[in-house]
């Protein structure tokens, strides 16, 4: 996961989205009818983005592949409670983060996030590419691995819940409605706890930028 990608820009739901979410209501309604192998159709296309999202928080392949696999498990033996109070892809990922988040608690795992994708809006992320351009070889490899430890020490004196937030953001693109839906929270909730993990990447990354 990529923790710099905390300082990016707001994303809102597409009418894609919509469209999307009447589409699955259909095929809902068809498992519900009886048509069980319907629900085949939901697992080919969400469960990339389940097994993304749950390999995401957890950082583990094994884990990510059993966890979405319950999280799918979970959902077609509970189908016919679900009404549409949400769109299907709402309710199956809460499902997922709510399985995966009982498992880290569980196992008190942790999560590491990646330099692999940088965002270049922020200023933060823009020094750390420019430190990174500064130092070659051993200088290079010795100031990523430093950086890494620093920013997952940082991540991790947030909250399950705030990285949870960031990851649902920042990672899987998710608007503040959609993870507020997920996360059974406010829209207000969402963005404070973004809010604050920004504040603390700032604060941990701005002196060691400084050097």
């Amino acid at each position: 996961m990529d923790a710099t990608k905390v300082l990016g820009k707001t994303l809102v739901a597409s009418p894609e989205r919509q469209l999307e979410a009447d589409s699955d209501m259909e095929i809902v309604r068809r498992v519900q009818a009886g048509d069980v192998a319907a629900f085949d159709r939901l697992i080919i296309k969400y469960r990339e983005r389940v097994y993304g999202i749950v390999y995401n928080l957890t950082s583990n392949r094994e884990d990510a592949a059993d966890l979405a696999q319950e999280a799918f498990i979970k959902a077609f033996q509970s189908i016919h409670r679900f009404g549409g109070q949400s769109s299907f892809f709402t309710w199956l990922y809460r499902i997922a983060v709510n399985s995966t988040l009982s498992h880290l608690r569980k196992n008190r795992l942790r999560s590491f996030f990646s330099l692999e994708r940088v965002n270049t809006d922020e200023p933060v992320a823009r020094e750390i590419i420019a430190a990174l351009t500064d130092k070659t070889g051993v200088d290079r490899d010795a100031y990523v691995r430093e950086l890494q430890e620093k920013l997952n020490d940082a991540l991790h004196k947030l909250s399950i819940k705030h990285r949870t937030v960031v990851t649902l953001f920042e990672i899987d693109g998710l608007s503040h409605q959609e993870i507020a839906d997920i996360m059974e929270c406010s829209v207000g909730t969402v963005r404070s706890r973004l809010h604050y993990a920004k504040q603390l990447l700032q604060a941990e990354l701005q002196p060691y930028m400084r050097r």
